[in-house]
């Protein structure tokens, strides 16, 4: 299954990663400076989300463009419902 986003979706996507990204170097630095536990465990929860909700972001897109795509065969259609239950599973 290849990943083909619209702009505007891929974009958001990339946002919610980039912050991620940004969330896991303050959470470094946190725990270099000796940080407070409570204060890392939220942070890296918080990082925890934005991750699943681009992950999320990610397998709705797929199931749009499934959905989209009728004329799938049978076996085809189960195969993909197979193969997105299990990302949407990876992620729960």
């Amino acid at each position: 299954m290849e990943l083909e986003m619209a702009a505007d979706e891929l974009k958001s996507v990339l946002n919610r990663l980039r912050r991620a990204q940004g969330q896991i170097a303050g959470i470094i630095k946190m725990i270099e400076e000796g940080r407070d536990c409570e204060d890392v465990i939220t942070q890296l929860a918080a990082v925890s989300r934005a991750l699943d909700r681009a992950g999320f972001a990610i397998i709705a897109t797929g199931l749009q463009h499934c959905m989209a795509e009728g004329g799938l065969a049978a076996g085809d259609r189960d195969e993909m419902r197979a193969k997105l239950e299990k990302l949407f599973l990876s992620l729960a």
